[in-house]
């Protein structure tokens, strides 16, 4: 699925073999695909090639951390730990962050204690790091959020998630080379699936595509380059506020090419992420990168750890964190041989469109 950015905060799709061009409201989903979905399994080729390209995904994926001595672990979909934990504490804090919101559920073993599906499986993942002789891990979940489907959002979907004792320029590289080794992947085994949604000359510019490394730009970088596009005075803010889908994909053709976008304001992601050495006007920038497909959306996003328990105990007390609820993956600092680590995600549908 490729998309284009028209004037301001319109979007249109614009190609695809089954599909006519269209302008998308992509904060919405035809209802009547979902009314419709017996009878287009039934009927339409398009689930069968989508399941042998999910086939090979998984394969690739497996076939990849396989090479560099990963270990799939096996995790829990329920935690006390929520990731994005803004939307449930620290709106009383905090004025504004990109977190999501959790799906709570009702619970007979932790009655006093508010429990949720996991949007992501990185802190087991980093605690598991913990145990003798493991360096790095990866697993393939689903992730749960309380979000409305839309054309680039669901409540359920799948994650590819690894973690490592690295910092983040090696995070970078092994992402990276993750998404060039499962599209190489693809292209080798499943052409002819492929090309049931894509043009041969569709399907070259993007393997043109993927053999070019991606641009990387700060945040602040990417917000002069949309002001620079549009005159917006929105874009001189230094937020996240006004960056989201339709931003994404105007950076990626302003660039012509896949985007990296590092070092967002600190306050405005998730509290474990590690601080930058540098600063923006007095606002504190974190270590991250956030992978955005050309003319699609961030589909992997990747990012170092605090390490120094004190700065991450104090970040917990802005987010407005419960720390009995935190407190296994607070007391992992408290060990000499603690390593830095580093995790991505990558969401599984989004890399299928």
């Amino acid at each position: 699925m490729v998309y284009t950015a028209l004037e301001w905060w319109k979007v249109y799709y614009w190609w695809n073999n089954l599909y006519k061009p269209f302008n998308i409201d992509y904060k919405s989903i035809d209802e009547n695909l979902l009314k419709n979905r017996v009878s287009r399994v039934k009927n339409e080729a398009q689930f069968y090639h989508m399941a042998n390209i999910d086939d090979w995904i998984l394969n690739a994926t497996v076939n990849y951390f396989t090479k560099i001595w990963a270990k799939w672990t096996n995790l829990p979909i329920t935690t006390l730990m929520i990731s994005s934990p803004w939307e449930v504490y620290a709106w009383q804090t905090l004025d504004y962050t990109s977190d999501t919101l959790p799906i709570e559920i009702p619970s007979r073993f932790w009655k006093d204690r508010r429990i949720f599906l996991a949007e992501s499986s990185q802190f087991y993942l980093e605690l598991l790091l913990l145990a003798q002789n493991m360096e790095q891990v990866f697993s393939i979940y689903n992730s749960f959020r309380k979000e409305k489907a839309d054309a680039t959002h669901l409540s359920e979907f799948q994650h590819i998630e690894y973690e490592w004792k690295t910092d983040l320029e090696w995070d970078i590289k092994v992402f990276t080379w993750l998404y060039n080794s499962v599209f190489d992947y693809l292209v080798e085994h499943n052409k002819k699936d492929l090309l049931y949604f894509l043009s041969e000359d569709t399907l070259n510019n993007k393997i043109n595509l993927v053999k070019k490394w991606p641009t990387r730009i700060t945040f602040r970088e990417a917000l002069n380059l949309l002001y620079e596009s549009t005159k917006n005075d929105c874009y001189k803010e230094f937020t996240l506020k006004y960056f989201w889908t339709w931003e994404e994909i105007k950076l990626t053709e302003i660039l012509n090419s896949n985007v990296i976008v590092e070092k967002y304001p600190m306050f405005q992601i998730p509290f474990y992420h590690a601080v930058a050495e540098e600063e923006y006007e007095w606002i504190p920038l974190a270590k991250n990168a956030d992978f955005i497909l050309y003319s699609y959306r961030e589909t992997i996003w990747a990012w170092e750890r605090i390490k120094n328990k004190e700065i991450l105990m104090k970040k917990a007390d802005i987010f407005n964190l419960p720390e009995e609820d935190y407190l296994p993956y607070l007391q992992s600092r408290d060990y000499a041989d603690y390593k830095t680590t580093s995790w991505f995600g990558m969401w599984w549908q989004r890399l299928t469109h």
